[in-house]
């Protein structure tokens, strides 16, 4: 709270009368001013007026005029800087979209073009220099959640994203969960199927090394327990190296298969997880967030690789 200063009091002298030379007064001296006026409501015309320290003005302004803030000290430049920052915000919910609707049909960067990635690299560089949050470690709220991976350069994903390689299973998800209170990051691929969906998911502690980095390491790997549907969709066709293979003949053997898949999904969905150990030298990392706000956060790993997740519930998700 800022100090208040108070005006200096008004200096005044007090009169003594001496007794023995006082006189009675026949009537008020032409000094003294009349009751009448002192009852008299003042009258101010619209601005300056002065009383008796011309030190203490007082300004008056009339209902009816406008304060301009141009002419007002520092309200020029405050609203010069209010408009900007508008303007800035509002660039940069348009170069979110923009790079969002660049990332649609990529298969998170699997199959986008080379002309597709050097767009979506300029958006992203665009984006970077407009990075609200300078210090991300020192906003871990912000941090705090589930990131669903949207893209990525990382070569060493494509061939878990490659479509073909185990038929009938693609990759549903990649994402990323971190707890800021415990400092842990897990990382998460779901795979869909037409029989179950499962996950495999690595288990991580994080350490703050700057403003914009944290040191990874890895700790142990989780393959998930199979989640059997009760429900089996058979598509028509599958690709498999390369070729189309029809499913159509198969489509009869659905109602005992499904039978099947109902009993055994009770049995293994109540197993527990398996666990195993990750070697220590491959199992450290750093990350530079290099964007972050709600709804995106932009990432660049040790290899030069960079990714583009969305936060879980974010409208973003669902263009």
């Amino acid at each position: 709270m800022a100090t208040v200063q108070f005006f200096n009091q008004f200096p005044c002298k007090t009169r003594v009368q001496n007794p023995s030379n006082s006189k009675p007064l026949s009537k008020p001296p032409s000094s003294l001013v009349p009751m009448s006026a002192l009852t008299r409501r003042p009258s101010f015309p619209p601005g300056e007026f002065a009383v008796s320290r011309s030190d203490f003005r007082v300004r008056v302004i009339d209902a009816e005029d406008e304060l301009d803030p141009e002419t007002s000290e520092g309200g020029g430049s405050a609203l010069l800087m209010a408009e900007e920052a508008i303007e800035s915000v509002e660039e940069t919910e348009v170069l979110k979209r923009s790079l969002v609707d660049s990332l649609y049909g990529t298969d998170r960067g699997l199959s986008a073009s080379s002309e597709t990635r050097a767009e979506i690299g300029d958006l992203i560089t665009q984006l970077e220099s407009k990075n609200p949050t300078p210090a991300p470690t020192d906003a871990l709220f912000l941090l705090n959640g589930k990131w669903i991976l949207a893209y990525t350069s990382f070569v060493g994903l494509f061939p878990l994203l490659s479509r073909g390689i185990v038929p009938l299973v693609k990759v549903d998800e990649i994402s990323q969960t971190i707890d800021s209170d415990n400092f842990t990051v897990e990382n998460s691929v779901l795979f869909a199927g037409p029989l179950a969906t499962t996950s495999i998911s690595t288990n991580a502690k994080f350490e703050i090394r700057s403003p914009k980095r944290v040191q990874i390491k890895f700790e142990e790997g989780v393959i998930g327990t199979p989640q059997l549907t009760d429900s089996i969709e058979i598509p028509e066709y599958v690709e498999f190296l390369g070729q189309k293979i029809d499913l159509t003949p198969i489509r009869g053997l659905l109602t005992s298969v499904q039978d099947t898949a109902t009993s055994v999904a009770r049995t293994i969905s109540s197993q527990p997880p398996l666990k195993f150990s990750l070697p220590g030298d491959s199992a450290q990392s750093w990350l530079l967030t290099t964007y972050l706000d709600k709804d995106i956060r932009i990432s660049r790993g040790d290899g030069g690789s960079v990714f583009v997740l969305i936060k879980e519930g974010s409208p973003l998700l669902n263009p």
